[in-house]
C-alpha cells in the first residue's frame, strides 16, 4: 500500500511528468523561453518546467575537517547492500519529495530513471576557475582552495583559454548528447570584489599580482589609458610614483578608499559612500571598467569553451555570492543562457529584482534555513537560523513561493542533501542544511511541507506578473 506521501509526490514533477503542459518546442534538450511575459525551462519534449533541485546529494561526503571519516557514508554502508542500492532509493525519495534537479556536486549516478520511470535532470558544475586558480595557488605554495581564499584567476593569460577549453573537451563532451543534463554551472562563488575573503577590490588585486603577469599588464595599460599622466593617478589612488616605469614596478599598492567590512554593510550606504567625493567616485570608476575588461574576459571565454565542447546545453554562469558590480553582470546577461545566484536570506525576492534587471532568466543554486533543535552547532555556515524544524519548514515555503511568484526566476536548489558533521567538514561547516540527519533519517516535518512546496512551485509561476517593456 502507497503511504499518503508518495501519492502526493507522484503528482508532481519530474523531467518526464511536468506539472505544467506547454506547447513550447520540443527540442529534444532543455533550453528557456519566455511565454506570456514570464520566463520558464522548457523540457526536451517541449513542457514547462520549474527546477527544483538539491545541492550535494552524495553516499559519502563532508569528512570530518577533510581528512576524517564520512558519518553519512558509514550510516550508508550498514544500511544500504552497495552504493547503488543507495541511489536508487535516494532517486526515488528526491522525487516523492517532488524535487526533480540534481544541483551542484551531486552523485551523477542519481541522475538515471528510478523505478517509476521518473529522472531527476542534472547539472554538473566544471570548477573551470577555482581548477585554474588552484594551479596558481600551488605554484605560490598555498594549501587552502581558490574558493575559501577568494583567489579569481589570470584570466587574461592565453593559458587560462587553453585550460577552459580542455576542460570543457574533457568533461562535457563525452556528455553532450545527454538531454538529462539541464545545464552547466561554470563556478561557485567567485570574488568578485570585497567579500568575507578580502577587502581589495580585483584590481587592486591585480595589480600587486606578479610584475610579468598578464592580468597586471592588463590592468596597467588600461590606468595608463584612464589618466593622462602618472601625476593625475596619483592625485586619485593617494600614490607617489614618479613615472608609469615606476608604477609598473611598485609592489604593494593599496586599497586608497577601504570599504569598512563590505562583506556585512548594507549596499546601498556602500554605493553612496563610493559617491561621496570626486576621487572616489573616480576610484570605483576605475574598478569597475577592470571589472569590466576582467568579466567580458571570463565569461566570454568560459561560454566558448562549453558551448564548443556542449552546444546542446544551457550555460548557468558561476553562481554569485552575492549581487557584484553592474559591469559583472552585464557580462554575465552576454553569455549565460541563465544567470545563476545563490541567495542566502529569508526572503529572495529583492535578490531577484537585481538580477532581473539584466533580462535573463534567473536560477538560485544555493538556499538554506538551519534550525537549532538539530543538536547542530551551526557556527559556521551561511543562511539565517529558526528556532526548529516547522520553523525552518514555514521558512522554506515563504522563501520558495517569493521565489517563485517572480516572472524571470526558472528554478532554485537547496543547499543541501544531508547535515554537516558536528566537528565540521573542509572548511569547519557544521550546519543543519540537511533535508536528511547524518543517520539518513529524514527530518519528517521539514520535507513533508519542501514536498507540499515543491509541488506548488509550478502554479505560484504561473501565476507571477508578467515582465512587460521588452
Amino acid at each position: 500500500m502507497r503511504s499518503p506521501l508518495w501519492i502526493v509526490a507522484m503528482a508532481g514533477l519530474s523531467c518526464q511528468m511536468p506539472v505544467c503542459t506547454g506547447h513550447a518546442e520540443a527540442t529534444g534538450f532543455f533550453h528557456t523561453e519566455k511565454r506570456d511575459g514570464r520566463w520558464w525551462m522548457i523540457t526536451p519534449q517541449g513542457d514547462l518546467f520549474v527546477s527544483k533541485g538539491v545541492c550535494a546529494a552524495n553516499y559519502a561526503p563532508d569528512k570530518i575537517l577533510g581528512v576524517g571519516p564520512s558519518l553519512y557514508g558509514e550510516a550508508n554502508a550498514k544500511k544500504y547492500a552497495s552504493v547503488e542500492a543507495w541511489r536508487a532509493a535516494k532517486a526515488t525519495q528526491l522525487l516523492d519529495w517532488n524535487f526533480n534537479t540534481l544541483g551542484a556536486w551531486c552523485d551523477d549516478g542519481l541522475g538515471g530513471a528510478d523505478k517509476y520511470g521518473r529522472s531527476l535532470a542534472r547539472t554538473p558544475i566544471l570548477n573551470i576557475a577555482a581548477d585554474f586558480a588552484r594551479e596558481q595557488i600551488e605554484v605560490e605554495g598555498g594549501k587552502k582552495s581558490a574558493w575559501e581564499m577568494g583567489v579569481f584567476p589570470d584570466v587574461f593569460s592565453p593559458d587560462f583559454e587553453t585550460f577552459a577549453r580542455e576542460k570543457a573537451s574533457r568533461v562535457c563532451t563525452p556528455q553532450a548528447a545527454d538531454p538529462n543534463i539541464l545545464g552547466w554551472f561554470i563556478d561557485n562563488e567567485l570574488r568578485w570584489g570585497p567579500d568575507w575573503r578580502s577587502q581589495d577590490e580585483l584590481l587592486v588585486s591585480f595589480l600587486n599580482g606578479s610584475k610579468d603577469s598578464p592580468g597586471r599588464k592588463a590592468a596597467m595599460e588600461m590606468l595608463g589609458k584612464r589618466y593622462a599622466n602618472v601625476a593625475a593617478f596619483n592625485e586619485v589612488w593617494k600614490t607617489g610614483a614618479a613615472s608609469w616605469e615606476e608604477l609598473a614596478d611598485a609592489r604593494g599598492i593599496a586599497n586608497p578608499f577601504p570599504h569598512k567590512d563590505k562583506a556585512k554593510q548594507n549596499q546601498e550606504i556602500d554605493r553612496a559612500a563610493d559617491g561621496s567625493e570626486d576621487r572616489r567616485r573616480q576610484y570605483m570608476a576605475d574598478c569597475d571598467a577592470f571589472l569590466g575588461l576582467l568579466a567580458e574576459r571570463y565569461f566570454a571565454v568560459t561560454e566558448q569553451a562549453v558551448r564548443a565542447a556542449a552546444p546542446n546545453h544551457m550555460v548557468f554562469g558561476c553562481r554569485f555570492a552575492y549581487t557584484p558590480a553592474k559591469p559583472v553582470l552585464e557580462a554575465a546577461a552576454r553569455h549565460s543562457d541563465v544567470i545563476s545566484f545563490n541567495s542566502y536570506t529569508t526572503d529572495p525576492k529583492g535578490a531577484a529584482e537585481r538580477y532581473a534587471a539584466y533580462g535573463r532568466p534567473l536560477l538560485v543554486g544555493e538556499f538554506a534555513f538551519r534550525a537549532t533543535d538539530s543538536g547542530l552547532p551551526n557556527t559556521k555556515g551561511a543562511g539565517p537560523k529558526v528556532g526548529n524544524q516547522p520553523e525552518r519548514a514555514a521558512a522554506y515555503a515563504k522563501y520558495v513561493q517569493s521565489l517563485m511568484s517572480h516572472p524571470a526566476v526558472v528554478g532554485y536548489h537547496w543547499f543541501k542533501h544531508v547535515d554537516e558533521p558536528a566537528e565540521g567538514r573542509f572548511d569547519g561547516e557544521n550546519s543543519n542544511y540537511g533535508l536528511l540527519k547524518i543517520t539518513d533519517e529524514p527530518y519528517d516535518d521539514f520535507v513533508a511541507r519542501v514536498q507540499q512546496s515543491n509541488g506548488k512551485a509550478d502554479g505560484w509561476h504561473a501565476a507571477a506578473p508578467a515582465i512587460t517593456g521588452d
